[in-house]
């Protein structure tokens, strides 16, 4: 299948929608999940026309890996987690929803289940103080 430049990842990219940006690079943008299973949920995504893992050149999944990882040190440290869960799902069957390649990057807590998916909006003031603490621990 063919990549959709209306996908709303791409609206975002391209400003017609707005996002509580953590970080933001040539290649890479993550912002925070307005619909979190957990507090600090990421996703970083690649500004290519990439529809998943499977089309995506190797220079920029690399890209969002190396983005996803710095997301992820950061978490740990804001969020005070004990560990991340990092997901990235292909193609319909594989459970994926938009197809712009994003991987989610999930703070976690021992004992502490994920909210089901699109089962929670987060409030936003919560979700730019969020963005406001990843931003400066990156920066850190």
């Amino acid at each position: 299948m063919a990549y959709d430049p209306g996908n709303i990842f791409a609206k975002i990219l391209r400003g017609e929608i707005p996002a509580y940006k953590v970080y933001e690079d040539d290649h890479v943008l993550a912002f925070l999940d307005i619909m979190p299973r957990a507090a600090g949920h990421a996703l970083v995504i690649t500004k290519a026309p990439a529809r998943n893992l499977l089309d995506v050149e190797a220079g920029d999944l690399a890209a969002v890996m190396a983005v996803a990882q710095r997301i992820a040190q950061a978490q740990m440290k804001v969020f005070a987690a004990e560990g991340i869960t990092l997901s990235q799902h292909n193609e319909k069957a594989g459970g994926q929803e938009v197809f712009h390649l994003h991987v989610h990057v999930i703070p976690r807590h021992t004992a502490v289940e994920l909210r089901p998916p699109l089962s929670y909006k987060e409030s936003p003031d919560v979700l730019a103080e969020q963005a406001a603490r990843l931003k400066a621990a990156l920066m850190g």
